[in-house]
């Protein structure tokens, strides 16, 4: 081999690195060959790597961290979402209104209104859209407006209509569908009743989903996102347009992320009947987890919870604990790792309950044909736990995934619902005290899908207005590097990835972004209005802004 064929094909120069790497942890310069790093060091050492073909970047200083994983993401409605009623920042009931308003005035007659994001509880008058306030600015459309915890929809007269609900419609199983003292649905659906409306919505043809998974895979280069774990909804129904999606950009050389893609737990009998295992899958596309739920949310009150709400009852289990229990035992013998939605303190215990079982099952487990999962469980969300509970948790190696982000969208109502038990929701800094891997996400499109925004969220606790002042139970924040990892190195572990990925360190896939400031050293109500610069995944500049 020659001096030239030896030679880095990109080296960037002059940069403020963090490498995360406890052997290496700071840097000047990087050099990478094809897609792996291949030394990092001074700007003098890896400068004089360099061949005639080698590309120079001079980051004059920028923070360079590695490449940002997203634990929780629904990409697939996140995707097609983008081309929809974006409610997120809509500040009232009029507001809201007022936009359907405008889209009934474009679109023809029974073309489907669709939209996500609204948030009543951050609204002064609380009152969630139903389908008369929905009837009166679009009569001729159907409409459904998703909640931004995905676990309600508000729809109209017509959307009932084509979906076949009506007042004589009982709730489906783990569902509910809201109705008023005559017995006429309101256009409110919980948890899985929203399915018979999905049931319904025109299906995007191929080529739609394949431009809208570019054009999303494009916008997360920009927030600094090299991988994600594309989790399923509810009833799984995306989980099939999402993974021919997967495999069809993949095969032709397009699928610039490393995905992870979870599969419903309602496939689970087929998925072991064809033999998938987790972890199938080359360095852009995997098989993940089954995904399981224990309760609903804590915006619809379904959440399953220890003491009743300030407002309504205890929420609701999805299913029997022993249920679940059999479906987890089956999945792990099979190879398949599970993660299980939980976040009332009540569904937190009682997952955990059913995973010391299982532990104790497996340690006596002689079985020469069992073949464990390659990947571990997980808890997702753990929103409301005890500290009892946690301490349990972290005796079983079970990962926690949290969203940093939502905790800021929940603030007004955790403080309405249950109040001063607040104080045993979103306990980042108690779990990673314990010891328990926990991972950071933001679960869009439930929030903004920016790993910056979430850093903030965790490392503050507060809104980017600055309020709470002190923060919102601000014993729970963590540092900027804990945040970091929870991106970064914990997943590559988790992920069973940490000698590829996670860290800037020599042999690694080269995934790696540049800032404009140093988040270390900034306010940190300044995480939040960092930008990323560039992003490299696997050795290649994928964006660049300067």
């Amino acid at each position: 081999m020659t001096r030239n064929d030896a030679a880095p094909d990109l080296i960037l120069l002059n940069g403020n690195i963090c490498t995360l790497d406890r052997q290496k942890p700071q840097a000047e310069a990087i050099a990478v060959k094809a897609n792996r790093i291949t030394a990092v060091g001074d700007n003098d050492a890896i400068g004089a790597l360099a061949g005639q073909q080698t590309e120079r970047i001079v980051l004059d200083g920028r923070l360079l961290i590695p490449g940002l994983m997203d634990s929780h993401f629904h990409f697939y409605d996140w995707a097609m979402g983008r081309q929809q009623l974006n409610l997120a920042q809509v500040n009232s009931l009029d507001e809201l209104l007022d936009q359907v308003r405008q889209s009934a005035a474009k679109l023809p007659p029974e073309k489907w209104i669709l939209g996500q994001g609204w948030n009543e509880s951050d609204w002064p008058e609380h009152i969630m859209p139903r389908r008369d306030h929905l009837d009166a600015v679009a009569p001729a459309h159907p409409v459904a407006l998703w909640r931004c915890d995905l676990h309600l929809v508000a729809v109209n007269s017509r959307a009932l209509e084509l979906a076949g609900i009506d007042a004589t419609t009982p709730d489906p199983p783990d569902g509910v569908i809201e109705k008023d003292s005559s017995g006429r649905p309101t256009g409110i659906l919980r948890e899985l009743a929203p399915n018979l409306v999905k049931a319904v919505i025109p299906a995007p043809e191929a080529d739609e989903v394949e431009t809208a998974m570019r054009e999303g895979v494009r916008h997360l280069h920009a927030l600094g996102l090299t991988g994600l774990h594309d989790v399923r909804l509810m009833g799984g129904l995306e989980g099939v347009p999402a993974l021919k999606a997967w495999q069809l950009l993949n095969e032709k050389e397009r699928l610039d992320l490393r995905f992870l893609v979870g599969l419903a737990g309602e496939r689970m009998n087929e998925a072991i009947a064809l033999g998938l295992r987790t972890g199938l899958g080359d360095d852009r596309l995997h098989i993940g987890h089954l995904k399981y739920f224990a309760d609903g949310g804590m915006g619809a009150r379904t959440a399953w919870v220890l003491e009743p709400y300030l407002d309504a009852e205890c929420g609701m289990p999805l299913g029997s604990m022993d249920e679940l229990s059999k479906k987890i035992a089956a999945a792990e013998k099979a190879g398949l790792a599970v993660i299980v939605h939980a976040i009332g303190d009540r569904a937190n215990r009682e997952v955990i309950a059913v995973l010391e079982q299982l532990a104790e099952l497996r340690s006596k487990t002689k079985e020469r044909s069992f073949m464990p999962p390659a990947l571990p469980h997980r808890i997702e969300h753990a929103q409301m736990i005890r500290s009892e509970d946690i301490q349990r948790l972290a005796k079983l190696k079970v990962a926690a995934c949290v969203q940093p982000h939502n905790m800021i969208l929940d603030i007004n109502m955790i403080d309405e619902s249950v109040g001063p038990l607040g104080r045993h929701t979103y306990a980042y800094k108690e779990m990673i005290d314990a010891g328990i891997p926990v991972l950071l996400s933001s679960d869009a499109p439930v929030c903004d899908p920016s790993p910056l925004v979430g850093i903030h969220a965790a490392v503050t606790r507060q809104r980017r207005d600055g309020t709470p002042a002190g923060g919102w139970y601000p014993e729970q924040r963590i540092s900027v590097t804990d945040a970091l990892r929870g991106y970064t190195t914990v997943p590559a572990a988790f992920y069973g990835q940490d000698r590829n990925m996670g860290s800037l360190t020599p042999g690694k896939w080269a995934d790696m972004i540049v800032l404009d400031r140093d988040i270390f050293e900034v306010d940190p109500m300044e995480i939040a209005d960092a930008q990323v610069e560039m992003t490299v995944f696997d050795g290649r500049v994928v964006y660049r802004s300067f």
